[in-house]
């Protein structure tokens, strides 16, 4: 089964984009598996997400452009974005507040709302330096279940970065267990899918026990 998720399955007239995944695949759940909710901010200067509440999600911030000067409940102020990026771990109650100003760069990027494997635990929040801004043509773990890794979720859940440059091809990463559910999201350019599907920037594939194979279109 592979199903396309298009750009009009996104909610919000700002400049945050909503997606819902499972609601486009779905009547009962509007995430898919332990992935409950993608925001896709796209966020010019001056800008403050004033502090506001989480409870039981676990939060990856995962800007490519721009940075925003991230302050928590927990007592950190760092700032955020190209390689700097954070997992906020909610549990029983965490604030947090971003601003975004005086750059010349539009802040972009993405949050993921991942679903607790465990609910109430103590907040947490983890930064990851990563070596590179890119990972071109090649897989590169950002977080997993497991120790390895900096960030670590407490569901079953793998998140994955590529940047895949125009004409190359790449098969999806080996699935850790079987029968998971794998959603592919395109952040910038297009890809073809198996030869035959297209999916661009705000787009994405949601698939389980198949073959996928991926074509960049536009880098």
């Amino acid at each position: 089964m592979i199903q396309k998720i298009n750009s009009s399955q996104f909610l919000g007239h700002g400049p945050i984009k909503i997606l819902y995944p499972g609601s486009a695949v779905s009547s009962t759940d509007t995430g898919i598996g332990s992935i409950g909710r993608i925001d896709h901010p796209e966020i010019n200067s001056n800008t403050v997400i004033k502090m506001h509440p989480h409870i039981n999600d676990e939060i990856l911030s995962y800007f490519r452009t721009g940075e925003a000067e991230h302050s928590d409940s927990e007592g950190f102020v760092k700032v955020i974005g190209g390689k700097t990026h954070m997992l906020m771990k909610a549990g029983k109650s965490f604030f947090h507040e971003e601003k975004i100003m005086g750059q010349q760069q539009t802040m972009e990027g993405l949050q993921i709302f991942i679903r607790p494997g465990k609910k109430d635990l103590n907040p947490e929040v983890v930064f990851l330096e990563l070596e590179d801004l890119h990972n071109e043509n090649s897989w590169r773990i950002i977080g997993s279940p497991n120790p390895e890794t900096e960030f670590q979720f407490s569901s079953q859940t793998w998140i994955y970065d590529m940047k895949l440059l125009h004409g190359s091809t790449s098969e999806i990463p080996q699935l850790p267990k079987n029968n998971l559910t794998a959603l592919l999201y395109v952040f910038q350019g297009s890809v073809q899918v198996n030869d035959t599907i297209d999916v661009k920037k705000k787009e994405c594939i949601v698939f389980k026990d198949e073959t996928v194979l991926i074509t960049a279109s536009e880098d």
